[in-house]
C-alpha cells in the first residue's frame, strides 16, 4: 500500500540534479503499511546489456537529462497543477490522513513525466541491469540492517511510455535474482504502451516527507518495516513493485492511499494507467510468478505486485 512524500522534499532532491520538480507515490503489502515514494537522480553505475524476449536490448548509458523525447506528437501538451505535492495533509492517530475528494485536476490524471535520466534514442525498448553500487546505492534507502545486502539487489533502467505520449527512461531497484523477469514485464508494458507517470527509486528523504495524498510513482525496493509491525516489507527485499499508485490506490476499512485518489476506487472507469483484472500488467507479472494486490480479499492494493503474494 502507498505512502507519500511532500513535493518540497522531492523538489529539493531533483533540483540537486538540475532537474524540474514533480510529485511521486508508492504502495505496499497486505499488512496495511505505508510505502515510500521515490526521488530521482542520475545513474553512475555501469550498465549491462541484456537479452529479453529472444532479442538483445541495446542499453544506452543512463545520463542526467531534463528534456524528454518527442514521440507521439499528436498527444496534447500536459501541465502539472502548481500545487501538486506541496500541500501536506494533517494526519490522524493512525499516522495517515483521512481520505479526501479527488481534485478535478487529478480526475483522469494525465500529467507529464519529468526526465532525470536521458530519454531513449528512439521508440524501441531499452533496459540495463547493473550492480547496486555507487550513487544509486547512496541515494537509496539501503542501510546496514536491511534484510538484503546490496549484492543481492540490482539497479535497473527501463524504457516506458508516459501519459504525455513520450518515451522515457525510468530506474528501479529489485532483487537481483528477479531482475531479468522484471525487465521482461516492463518490456511487455512498453510494447502495449501502458502509460506510467514516474519511475524513480526511493530515498531516505522520501521516507521522512509528510503525506500530500497526490503522489503517483512506480517503484520497488524500499528498506522499511511494515506499519505497526516488526517484520520487513516485501519492498525491503526488492520483491514488490508498485505501479501508478494514484491510478491504482490502496483501500482498507475507509483508509485510502494516496488520500486524494478515491476517484480511482471505481475500477469500472477503466481509465489509462489503471490496472485491471487480466490486463497486460497483471498477466505480465503472472508470467514471472508474481501476484497482484487487486485480487486480495481483506483489502485492495491495486498498485501492488509481489513475488510472495504479500
Amino acid at each position: 500500500m502507498p505512502f507519500v512524500t511532500s513535493r518540497a522534499v522531492l523538489c529539493a532532491l531533483l533540483l540537486g540534479f538540475g532537474a524540474a520538480c514533480s510529485a511521486v507515490v508508492t504502495s505496499d503489502d497486505a499488512t496495511g503499511e505505508a510505502a515510500p515514494t521515490v526521488a530521482a537522480g542520475a545513474d553512475t553505475a555501469e550498465p549491462v546489456t541484456i537479452t529479453t524476449a529472444g532479442s538483445p536490448t541495446v542499453a544506452p548509458e543512463p545520463t542526467t537529462a531534463t528534456s524528454s523525447s518527442t514521440t507521439a506528437a499528436t498527444t496534447p501538451e500536459l501541465t502539472t497543477p502548481p500545487w501538486l505535492g506541496s500541500r501536506p495533509l494533517e494526519t490522524n492517530q493512525s499516522g495517515f490522513a483521512d481520505a479526501q475528494p479527488t481534485p478535478p485536476e487529478l480526475i483522469d490524471r494525465r500529467l507529464p513525466t519529468i526526465d532525470v535520466l536521458a530519454p531513449p534514442p528512439d521508440d524501441a525498448f531499452y533496459s540495463t541491469i547493473s550492480a547496486l553500487e555507487g550513487e544509486p546505492l547512496e541515494r537509496s534507502t539501503w542501510e546496514p540492517g536491511c534484510p538484503v545486502e546490496p549484492e543481492g539487489l540490482s539497479y535497473l533502467t527501463l524504457s516506458f511510455w508516459g501519459f504525455d505520449g513520450k518515451h522515457h527512461t525510468g530506474e528501479m531497484i529489485v532483487a537481483a535474482d528477479q531482475a531479468e523477469g522484471i525487465v521482461s514485464v516492463f518490456e511487455k508494458l512498453h510494447a502495449a504502451k501502458f502509460p506510467i507517470e514516474e519511475m524513480r527509486i526511493a530515498t531516505p528523504a522520501d521516507l521522512a516527507g509528510p503525506p500530500t495524498g497526490d503522489t503517483n510513482n512506480t517503484t520497488a525496493f524500499v528498506c522499511r518495516a511494515v506499519t505497526g509491525g516488526s517484520r520487513f516489507s516485501e519492498h525491503a527485499y526488492g520483491l514488490a513493485i508498485d505501479i501508478n499508485s494514484f491510478h491504482n490506490p490502496y483501500e482498507r476499512d475507509g483508509l485510502v492511499l494516496p488520500e486524494l485518489a478515491g476517484y480511482y476506487l471505481d475500477r469500472s472507469l477503466e481509465l489509462d494507467g489503471m490496472i485491471l483484472s487480466n490486463d497486460v500488467v497483471v498477466n505480465a507479472f503472472a508470467d514471472i510468478g508474481w501476484s497482484w494486490g487487486g485480487n486480495w480479499r481483506s483489502l485492495k492494493d491495486y498498485q501492488h505486485f509481489s513475488l510472495n503474494n504479500r
